[in-house]
């Protein structure tokens, strides 16, 4: 989904690049990582690569660290041997959600989920495996039209029922990914090191973001707020996790603006 948007931006701009599939270079697979950047000898290597089934993790937490700490380590230690620059997409569930109001680069992380600690790990290793060279950029309830996200499930959900339940316990910061794209292009020019907060302007709760998405699509359906700990999820969420940032990040439109370019572009996908 992401790394779908990262590409149409940088051919939009002119940039040269390499999209690599998980069938010619799979991160787990170092070996794999390390030959296809050393054949293309890129500036920069984003990383959109990611286990992102956060109760799949609780299962096959193993397979989450091998995907999302020691393949971000791999592709990391490739970059770093070739003399390129690291940009790695990670996570707001590093934290705990017992803040209210926007978590900033150096606040403590303490993740509630298996998710979040092999995402965690990740930034760590990717620290040691290009300590000079790498951005980390946290990001937030990511949503775009390549790919599985909320916005399409409270659609394909809405067009179905006349009545849904939506968390309205956790509150967060939507992200278009085509918004999130041009960020991380931005980042990889501007190659500042360390942990990068880039999320959405504003914030609101699932069941928030679900009420603009029927309003949006002009849908029938009522909508009615529902708790967190009904759902009897495997993993468990921050109840806030909206990110802002000390260190300059570059700020994204407001949540609306995205979900409205979103819907946009899925009108017509």
């Amino acid at each position: 989904m992401l790394g779908t948007d990262v590409c149409a931006a940088a051919l939009g701009i002119g940039h040269e690049l390499d999209a690599l599939p998980r069938r010619r270079a799979d991160i787990t697979d170092a070996a794999a990582v390390d030959a296809a950047v050393r054949a293309d000898g890129p500036d920069v290597v984003i990383n959109c690569a990611a286990w992102t089934d956060v109760d799949g993790a609780e299962s096959s937490p193993d397979a989450a660290m091998n995907v999302n700490a020691a393949g971000a380590a791999n592709v990391a230690r490739a970059a770093a041997t070739c003399g390129a620059w690291t940009i790695h997409v990670s996570t707001d569930y590093v934290f705990d959600g017992s803040k209210r109001e926007p978590y900033v680069e150096s606040d403590p992380v303490a993740p509630l989920s298996q998710y979040g600690r092999s995402k965690l790990e990740g930034e760590r290793t990717i620290a040691v495996e290009a300590p000079d060279s790498h951005t980390i950029v946290r990001s937030s309830w990511l949503f775009g039209v390549a790919g599985k996200c909320f916005p399409a499930t409270i659609l394909g959900l809405a067009s179905r029922r006349d009545q849904l339940t939506v968390v309205a316990d956790q509150i967060g910061c939507p992200t278009f990914t085509g918004d999130l794209a041009a960020a991380l292009l931005e980042l990889a020019q501007m190659r500042v090191p360390g942990v990068l907060h880039v999320a959405a302007a504003g914030s609101c709760s699932w069941f928030e973001f679900s009420q603009e998405i029927v309003e949006r699509a002009g849908l029938e359906c009522d909508l009615s707020p529902g708790k967190t700990a009904d759902l009897g999820r495997p993993a468990a969420r921050p109840a806030y996790s909206v990110l802002g940032t000390e260190r300059g990040a570059p700020r994204l439109p407001d949540w609306r603006e995205g979900l409205g370019r979103y819907m946009s572009t899925y009108a017509h996908a």
